[in-house]
């Protein structure tokens, strides 16, 4: 195979003295001002934010929800064949010479953390007791709600949002990133994955645009997902000492998110200043060993006949029904179109809002993987992690709320809550403040994975290696800043919406980025230089 050496049509201008040394100006300062003006719009006049942000994200569904149905499917479907068609497939990221950095142990483990690891904790409950109630077999009157043959509907939707879908969204980004940053010598930012369409226009105007929606993509997904985190942090802090003024009818208080979200933001600035190599690997390695502490913990002491059940029924399910659920547009306004505006769309703006971060992140950790060996790893293996993770735990409050041992607490309870009134029912008041601590520091390893890092490297024009300490104090502050504003304009719920809209720009971009890499690697230049990431054989 053949490429076009494409390092010298693409010059990202970085100042050359001064604090924003080693930045791009127009980038990093282009950030800060749009984010600062949704900050003081969100707290002199809160109320104002949260209407018009609700207003603004009704015309996004309505208008754009097929777009984001097939969006996700075109993920889907270049993921599927970047891996499987050979001599796509047997490219290493970085060179043929090249080896890995770390061992796949810590990989995975970097992969799973940065993915999805905090809504996995918040949603491993309550999605499935959310769709023990309500999904769209029970809409239809297939199903009863809340009945033992609801079950088998239940891990349909939910493989659905946290499986192979969410994971292509990441691995599409990070790829990317990974092929033109490694093997065509281009800045390790967003706009190098349009090379092949825009070439040198993405030096001006273009690319800054690109690198800037990717920022702001970048800090609304991260809003909402460390927003999901404190909110079950305060919850578990609350389970575990009792405190009244954390919790307000049922939900975590203001008071609380608020302190949780600042203990979260100064170790999570801390985990960026230490380096991807540090102290982001040894947390990474930490989370995994809880996670899998949890997991055996339901093993052992959950509905473990059930749960492997389920899984085996899900997996089944999910793989047979893959493709005419990837690609299904419910009409807009019905109630399953609702339901599905409410769950699907929402998640794949999620996912998608997040996906200029981690796929950052799986490329920085990835060189000297193969193409086929990133996609497998990024997409399968986490993939199974989550759906063994929802049948355990999941399976497990279905069936103390089936068997009538929950009397309706977990169903009852918030979201941020739910994990805690299993460990609740099923241990001593003693033995579920000594889990509920656990998970706490299970959250606390999720959530320092830091985007700051991801967001210095995009304002940088790609530069790894300029960590830019005080920048990342800065930004450190600035997440905090946005969240806290978003969360005093409506809670998570003004989260929610201004992440939904802020994903949507970024999901023409990632369009693009797809057909850019198909164009980079099915359909070579033939006057180009040879990949030096191709694994070809020994001449004669």
């Amino acid at each position: 195979m053949s490429i076009k050496k494409l390092t010298d049509s693409l010059t990202i201008n970085r100042a050359d003295s001064g604090f924003y040394k080693g930045f791009n100006q127009v980038v990093t300062i282009g950030s800060k001002l749009l984010i600062s003006l949704l900050v003081l719009w969100a707290i002199i006049w809160p109320q104002e934010a949260a209407a018009v942000l609700s207003s603004i994200q009704g015309i996004a569904l309505g208008s754009f929800g097929a777009w984001y149905i097939y969006a996700m499917a075109l993920f889907f479907v270049v993921c599927i064949l970047l891996a499987f068609v050979p001599s796509v497939g047997n490219i290493r990221l970085g060179g043929a010479d090249t080896k890995p950095e770390f061992s796949r142990f810590s990989w995975f483990s970097m992969m799973f953390g940065a993915g999805i690891g905090i809504g996995m904790l918040t949603y491993a409950t309550g999605e499935p007791i959310y769709h023990f109630a309500n999904n769209p077999d029970i809409i239809q009157g297939l199903v009863e709600p809340k009945q033992a043959e609801t079950l088998d509907s239940v891990y349909r939707y939910t493989f659905l949002h946290w499986g192979v879908n969410a994971w292509c969204t990441y691995a599409l980004v990070g790829l990317s990133l990974a092929y033109f940053g490694f093997n065509r010598g281009l800045p390790l930012t967003i706009r190098s994955g349009l090379t092949p369409l825009f070439g040198n226009r993405l030096s001006g105007v273009l690319g800054h645009a690109v690198d800037i929606t990717a920022v702001l993509a970048t800090i609304l997904g991260m809003a909402v997902t460390i927003g999901f985190g404190i909110s079950q942090f305060a919850s578990g802090v609350y389970n575990i000492t009792g405190a009244d003024w954390m919790m307000n009818e049922g939900t975590p208080s203001d008071a609380a998110m608020l302190l949780a979200l600042l203990v979260v933001m100064a170790l999570s600035t801390l985990s960026a200043l230490s380096g991807v190599g540090k102290g982001i690997k040894w947390l990474s390695n930490l989370n995994m060993g809880l996670s899998c502490l949890l997991l055996l913990f339901f093993l052992a002491f959950g509905s473990t006949l059930l749960s492997f059940e389920l899984l085996a029924k899900g997996v089944t399910d999910y793989v047979i029904n893959i493709v005419p659920m990837v690609f299904n547009v419910e009409e807009k306004g019905s109630p399953l179109g609702d339901w599905q505006a409410g769950w699907t769309i929402f998640y794949w703006a999620w996912w998608i809002a997040f996906a200029p971060f981690v796929g950052m992140f799986f490329a920085r950790i990835s060189k000297g993987r193969s193409i086929r060996e990133f996609i497998l790893g990024a997409v399968m293996v986490p993939s199974l992690m989550c759906f063994v993770w929802f049948t355990f735990v999941g399976g497990t409050a279905l069936d103390l709320e089936l068997s009538g041992q929950a009397e309706g607490q977990i169903l009852g309870a918030n979201i941020s809550s739910q994990l805690y009134e299993v460990i609740n029912i099923m241990l001593s008041p003693e033995a579920a403040r000594l889990m509920s601590l656990m998970i706490v520091v299970l959250l606390l390893t999720y959530l320092v994975t830091s985007a700051v890092l991801v967001i210095n490297t995009i304002n940088a024009g790609g530069d790894v290696a300029h960590t830019g300490r005080s920048h990342i104090i800065v930004w450190g502050s600035a997440l905090t800043i946005v969240i806290a504003a978003l969360l005093i304009a409506g809670g998570l719920g003004a989260i929610k919406t201004a992440m939904i809209i802020g994903a949507l720009p970024f999901s023409l971009i990632m369009v693009l980025m797809a057909l850019a890499l198909l164009k980079a690697v099915l359909l070579p230049d033939p006057d180009s230089q040879p990949d030096p990431g191709e694994e070809r054989p020994e001449p004669a």
